[in-house]
């Protein structure tokens, strides 16, 4: 998906101001596997998914777990970085070979000083990032591992095809072996 439409997605820019925007927006590609973002570090930018998947995660006592995946037209961002300019909490993998769009925050901050259009969309911007957590938050703490399951049938049925089972299970709070249970319950 193009840088344009991407934007368009979050907030309407006018052309002048999308234009502003762009023009600070470069495109990277990184193999399968690269971690994009580690914990524990300051992020001083903002991608936007042009091509592949990617997950984030925490890791605690050794074990991996996964609570977001992000694909095609998605921002990656690490919120507290973005916020606060201090260390996030999250590592991001990449589960493809990606092509990245990447803004760097500062940047973004100083457009935000000078175009009300871009700031306007930043704050679009924060805004959905705050809605997702949300979602997720919500989602864990009232839905089963069944209705979290069928939420990601529902809501992102290509990930069953390009996301390892170990890292959907991690996903939904549950073991590789009630993953198993519940695809065979659902068929």
């Amino acid at each position: 998906m193009e840088i344009d439409a991407i934007l368009d997605t979050i907030y309407i820019l006018p052309e002048t101001s999308k234009i502003n925007l762009t023009q600070n927006i470069t495109e990277v590609s990184h193999p399968k596997n690269y971690c994009l973002m580690q914990a524990d570090k300051v992020v001083p930018y903002v991608y936007f998914i042009k091509k592949g998947i990617v997950r984030a995660y925490a890791s605690k006592d050794e074990k991996d777990i996964t609570f977001w995946f992000g694909k095609e037209s998605e921002p990656i961002v690490s919120m507290k970085s973005y916020v606060e300019d201090q260390p996030g909490y999250e590592n991001i993998e990449l589960l493809e070979d990606c092509e990245l769009y990447k803004l760097e925050t500062q940047c973004l901050r100083k457009l935000f000083e000078e175009d009300v259009h871009i700031a306007n969309w930043g704050r679009k911007f924060a805004e959905r990032e705050l809605m997702k957590t949300e979602e997720l938050i919500i989602s864990r703490q009232f839905k089963t591992s069944l209705e979290r399951y069928k939420d990601l049938t529902r809501d992102k049925p290509d990930l069953l095809k390009r996301v390892q089972l170990g890292h959907i299970a991690s996903y939904l709070g549950i073991t590789q072996v009630s993953l198993s249970r519940i695809r065979a319950e659902i068929k």
